[in-house]
């Protein structure tokens, strides 16, 4: 009996098409009409191999150039004639025929990777994607041993120009990947081919350093490259050098996202929360203070919210963007430069949290801020860009120091030889140790502005909210919007993650017709959960929602769940800052943004 195949997840997609009779291996199959062979191939178990492909429906990611030809299979005509063709882009007909496992398939797919391998560069060894490259995968998968075709190779200089993004073009396969991720989903347009045959590669317009483009330095190009043709900025080395000076003083600050991800560099299950360990190892490597962000975004919204109800109550300009996202400044500040008034302006978490800790905490402990050093761990490649922000810093002193990504924790941990499993759980230390469920849930999209709400409501009304959970607010999808009542007034929010869909959202604003009073925006799909420097994802939904979902969990778990509540937060407003969007607030804690120009 033939297998019924297309419908189910796909059924949605292809559900006006009919159906059809195709054989695969000698298998025969009932197939809808317009699926791939690739995606026939998948419902059966029959492993095709591909390199420059992606179909991401959830991610909203279609890559379907088929330029690597590593997916080739055998098309058998009714005159047993044969020919080879890309699985990928070709669609199934009635009374196709296909071979996936012979001779001539097998060698035309393993010749695509050799002649991928001969172009490229021999330096696994300290590649920053060694165990992680998918080209050596594929290597490895189809028994490649020899090189077989020495010739010329490309010979480009590495573009080190930023401070978050490393694009070394000699390992370019010509997927394109990067410029779909680029292009079509976060609508940035930076990334294109250049060039032709044997040297294209893929990179800004006329291959301009990648400072003076205008990238937004949010990774997902880097998340989906195949190869290291991008990768974040190392800075790995920098955080030793620091620990091992005995004049500094040296604390770290982690996301709330890497909680939920970092297990995964060591064989965990995605969303496993690991908070406790992760503590223990960045004290047992050295460092003299460990510290949460999440103490950062709780005063974040100390200030955001008060932002909101001055901007409600006094018919100022809305609606209000939250604005903890680098990589969205920066896309607002290149593709909308007239909004910039929009935003709010409030710094990031961990821009607070490196302000706070050099002057405050500081203070406290009697050290002179100029020793000590600030390390930001992020799920996010362009808080390494944002903290070299001029108008980030305080008296020409950079607020934060160094970041590094969740990637390279786990690459330091490895380093340190630490069994990373087997620790025990460790508190942050204090003060600025004591975080709320609202800050925890930073980390996923729709957590912002729901934090923001937690706090708003009570403020506002004067009442207790009881329920702290806001339904409406979560959810996968890209762009969603919601309403919260609170008091008389109905709040109309709008959430973004993604910047294709964050462009919707500002050219609504543009042209007059956005209905929202509050708006939150992330760059990377999911929130910085699925940030551009996380642990590689692959492009599997499942890992993001395992991870939102122990977002949620770690809020739920929390004894305070309302930014307002925390006690050291509290005790920071009464002993130094005075009142919230106070004067002295104010100058530490908020900034301005610079309409720049798109290239």
């Amino acid at each position: 009996m033939a297998k019924d195949i297309g419908k189910g997840e796909t059924q949605e997609k292809y559900e006006s098409k009919k159906m059809i009779n195709i054989e695969i291996n000698h298998e025969e199959l009932t197939v809808t009409e317009g699926i791939t062979v690739l995606e026939a191939s998948q419902k059966i178990g029959v492993k095709i191999p591909t390199l420059c492909h992606l179909d991401l429906e959830d991610l909203q990611l279609y890559n379907k150039t088929a330029s690597c030809r590593v997916c080739m299979v055998e098309l058998i005509d009714k005159n047993n004639n044969s020919r080879l063709v890309p699985a990928c882009v070709t669609k199934a007909y009635d009374g196709m025929v296909i071979r996936t496992d012979t001779i001539k398939a097998i060698t035309a797919r393993r010749m695509a990777v050799e002649l991928l391998l001969s172009n490229h560069p021999n330096e696994c060894f300290t590649c920053p994607k060694n165990l992680e490259c998918e080209l050596q995968a594929l290597a490895e998968e189809l028994n490649v041993r020899e090189i077989r075709w020495e010739g010329e190779r490309m010979d480009y200089p590495k573009d080190l120009s930023s401070d978050a993004i490393v694009k070394d073009s000699n390992k370019c396969i010509y997927c394109r990947r990067c410029e779909t991720a680029c292009n079509e989903v976060q609508t940035c347009g930076i990334l294109s081919g250049i060039g032709r045959g044997f040297d294209s590669f893929v990179g800004p317009a006329f291959n301009i350093p990648m400072v003076e483009s205008s990238c937004t330095y949010c990774g997902q190009c880097v998340q989906v490259c195949p190869t290291a043709a991008l990768t974040e900025m190392f800075h790995t080395d920098k955080v030793w050098k620091a620990i091992d000076d005995p004049d500094k003083h040296v604390i770290v600050q982690t996301a709330p996202a890497i909680r939920v991800a970092l297990g995964e560099l060591f064989g965990m299950e995605a969303g496993t929360i690991v908070t406790g360990k992760m503590v223990t190892a960045l004290k047992r490597m050295g460092f003299d203070g460990v510290f949460d962000t999440d103490f950062g975004a709780d005063l974040t919204i100390m200030e955001e919210a008060s932002e909101l109800i001055y901007r409600l109550e006094n018919n100022k300009t809305l609606p209000i963007l939250t604005n903890c996202c680098p990589a969205w400044v920066k896309f607002i500040e290149h593709q909308f430069p007239e909004l910039i008034h929009v935003p709010s302006t409030c710094k990031s978490p961990h821009i607070m949290f490196g302000t706070i800790a050099k002057t405050y905490y500081a203070e406290k402990n009697n050290i002179d801020p100029d020793n000590i050093v600030v390390v930001s761990i992020m799920p996010c490649i362009a808080k390494k860009a944002e903290a070299k922000r001029p108008e980030l810093t305080k008296d020409e002193r950079n607020n934060v120091d160094i970041v590094i990504t969740t990637r390279e924790l786990g690459a330091m941990i490895k380093e340190a030889g630490i069994n990373f499993k087997s620790l025990p759980d460790s508190e942050f230390d204090r003060p600025l140790g004591e975080t709320t469920g609202a800050s925890v849930i930073f980390g996923t999209a729709g957590g912002v502005i729901e934090a923001a709400v937690r706090t708003a409501y009570e403020w506002i009304t004067g009442d207790e909210l009881e329920n702290v959970e806001f339904e409406q607010l979560r959810g996968m999808d890209g762009l969603r919007k919601a309403t919260v009542q609170i008091g008389e007034k109905e709040l109309r929010i709008g959430i973004a993650s993604g910047l294709g869909n964050a462009r919707i959202i500002l050219e609504e604003i543009r042209e007059g017709k956005s209905e929202y009073d509050a708006i939150e925006i992330m760059a990377c799909p999911g929130g910085c959960i699925g940030g551009g420097g996380q642990p590689y994802h692959h492009g599997n939904r499942e890992i993001i929602r395992k991870r939102k979902d122990a977002i949620y969990e770690e809020d739920r778990n929390k004894k305070i769940r309302k930014c307002h509540e925390n006690p050291e937060i509290i005790k920071l407003y009464k002993e130094f800052l005075g009142k919230p969007f106070g004067d002295k607030a104010h100058k530490l804690l908020h900034t301005h943004f610079e309409a720049r120009e798109r290239i």
